[in-house]
């Protein structure tokens, strides 16, 4: 959930400070950000956050999503999963991305002169994904979270926001502060920017994978102008439905009650499904290995 450049910079960062710990093992996030549910969730957190003017003019300007969309998926989901499951790694991932986006600035589409680090800025794009993993939940996960586990889930998220290099002073502390700067943001800040609305076309060209086995590749080479239209139609449908209501909203995207039941529909089965997985299959390489390692011995 970053604004993937595809750039890299050696650049020193940090040296000498003590490094924030990741969620802890066993924690919400540790069971299920690496769940392979959170595939279906992440391009509603993507939407929100290039909702915001500033941050739909970084991506609009210097993202690769257009030219690159499967290697930048790739790397903007390894990144997200070091920060849960990198153990060391995470804080290195964390200092990798302010790296990268030291040089992203620019006017935004109000006028207003922007850099991707700045506090209100960085913080809102690590924001956007405790209302998504709370909403979404209780479509594909389980029940909805008890107070308790709401508190718990936004306290693991204020550690990966540690990790991505944001300031307690710039992130809401506890619930009770994040409800109403949310609601603000939502108020002042999102609205259906470029980007936001490309994202939730069916119409965006986007080429056929080139990622995965070679022996798959060139049949969906030539089976995509068919696969490609179904697959968009539910990318902004699980797009859409996903995204907390008040913030579909506040960007002005549609929503119906036909779709609510087929959404709901949905995850009904996924919520049977899934569980019946083996590991390999239900988790994400890198949270797999991490589960494998935590369960070792010493």
């Amino acid at each position: 959930m970053t604004w993937e450049t595809g750039g890299k910079s050696e650049e020193p960062d940090g040296a000498g400070r003590r490094d924030p710990a990741p969620p802890p093992v066993g924690g919400i996030l540790w069971s299920v950000a690496g769940d392979i549910r959170v595939l279906l969730t992440l391009p509603s957190a993507l939407t929100m956050q290039v909702a915001h003017p500033a941050v739909g003019a970084g991506v609009d300007t210097y993202s690769v999503f257009r030219t690159d969309p499967w290697g930048r998926g790739e790397r903007s989901l390894r990144s997200a999963q070091l920060w849960v499951y990198g153990g060391e790694e995470a804080a290195e991932e964390g200092r990798r991305l302010r790296r990268l986006h030291r040089t992203i600035q620019g006017t935004d589409t109000r006028g207003r002169p922007y850099h991707a680090l700045m506090p209100a800025n960085y913080a809102w794009v690590h924001a956007t994904g405790f209302p998504v993993f709370r909403h979404a939940s209780a479509y594909l996960q389980r029940r909805p979270y008890t107070p308790a586990e709401e508190r718990q889930l936004y306290a693991e998220w204020l550690r990966v926001g540690r990790i991505l290099g944001i300031h307690d002073r710039d992130m809401p502390q506890t619930l009770e502060e994040f409800w109403p700067y949310y609601r603000r943001m939502l108020a002042e800040e999102l609205e259906l920017t470029a980007v936001a609305d490309e994202l939730t076309s069916v119409d965006r060209p986007v080429p056929p994978p080139d990622r995965g086995p070679l022996a798959l590749r060139l049949p969906l080479r030539l089976l995509w102008p068919v696969l490609f239209p179904p697959i968009a139609r539910f990318r902004r449908f699980a797009t859409i439905g996903l995204m907390p209501p008040d913030a579909r909203e506040a960007i002005g995207l549609p929503w119906t009650d036909a779709q609510e039941r087929r959404l709901r529909a949905l995850g009904r089965v996924v919520r049977v499904v899934v569980p019946l997985l083996p590991e390999r299959l239900r988790y994400l390489p890198l949270a797999r290995r991490a589960r494998a390692r935590a369960r070792r011995p010493g």
